[in-house]
């Protein structure tokens, strides 16, 4: 989910890029661990040789750089500052629940505009499905809005694009509890 957040930021900005691959819960690639030496974790933003790492941190600096398409953050300090905290908020709360259903037995956007709170939380999309099957809940019924707002989302081509087959996820997933023992 965090990676496919650059993969939307950099099709927004209509950027050609490399994608390396990395298999999650497998060996870590010399490269990631020579360019996420910390966390040695993914996803990494590799620009110019340098690394930018962490996945909110990567889409504004993509933005930073590719200045010549509409910006993801909105001009107003305050405005800003809004939608970082509501980034963080999907960050800290979104994905930890979400956790807890595959390891165990707001307020709606106004206007039109896709921007950074778009792209933060939209890779979360494609999890839906696992969250739903193994929640044993109906993300539409439950929250009508988000799911409207992930269609709307998943009506730009560079979103449609980019995130993973939900059904990928799943299996995903099913693998993951299958080696960590939880089936």
């Amino acid at each position: 989910m965090y990676g496919m957040r650059l993969r939307v930021a950099l099709a927004e900005k209509e950027v050609k890029y490399e994608f390396k691959e990395e298999v999650v819960g497998g060996v870590k690639s010399p490269l990631l661990l020579k360019m996420n030496p910390i966390h040695k974790k993914i996803p990494v933003l590799i620009h110019n040789g340098n690394p930018v790492c962490e996945s909110l941190i990567a889409v504004e600096y993509i933005d930073e750089v590719w200045k010549d398409k509409a910006p993801f953050l909105p001009s107003d300090p305050y405005q800003r500052a809004q939608a970082r905290f509501w980034a963080d908020y999907i960050d800290k709360k979104l994905y930890a629940p979400g956790r807890k259903t595959w390891d165990a037995i707001g307020k709606e956007e106004e206007g039109e505009s896709f921007g950074f709170v778009d792209i933060a939380l939209i890779g979360f999309y494609s999890w839906f499905y696992t969250f739903e099957t193994f929640g044993n809940f109906n993300m539409e019924a439950e929250c009508p809005k988000l799911i409207a707002w992930a269609n709307r989302c998943m009506q730009r081509e560079s979103v449609s694009k980019s995130l993973a087959d939900p059904h990928k996820i799943y299996e995903l997933i099913l693998t993951y509890r299958k080696h960590s023992g939880l089936e």
